[in-house]
């Protein structure tokens, strides 16, 4: 059997954390971790080295654009992809740009179970996004 592959959560909605833990995992496939603190979040990531970040934008004390230039800084993390899921734009926006926004794979919240999973499964597998 494959190694599950590990996806960390920096998410100050913990219960939004909760539930994209729950589909993630409930498909067999992989392994995650929930932070709802951009400075935790960015600890974690060096420690479980995870095969991928789900990261929030708007969040108190430090921001998803925060967190992922700290992890950009660094050679340890700098390649991880990244998957912004955030409420800071909108369905139609990441269609119009066919899930990507600024170079980056996008997920408005709230995010539908099928959109998640093809959205991590095409970032890990490094495919280009396909929002329907």
């Amino acid at each position: 059997m494959d190694k599950k592959k590990k996806i960390l959560v920096i998410d100050d909605d913990e219960s939004m954390g909760s539930i994209v833990k729950l589909h993630l995992e409930r498909s067999g496939k992989y392994e995650v971790f929930i932070y709802t603190d951009g400075q935790e979040g960015i600890t974690a990531v060096k420690h479980r080295k995870p095969d991928l970040i789900l990261l929030d934008i708007l969040m108190p004390n430090m921001s998803g654009t925060d967190v992922i230039e700290r992890l950009l800084e660094d050679k340890m993390t700098k390649d991880i992809p990244v998957i912004f899921l955030t409420g800071a734009v909108t369905k139609e926006d990441i269609k119009i740009q066919g899930g990507v926004v600024g170079g980056r794979r996008f997920l408005a919240k709230p995010v539908s179970v099928r959109d998640l999973l093809d959205t991590v499964e095409s970032a890990l597998l490094q495919l280009p996004a396909s929002i329907d």
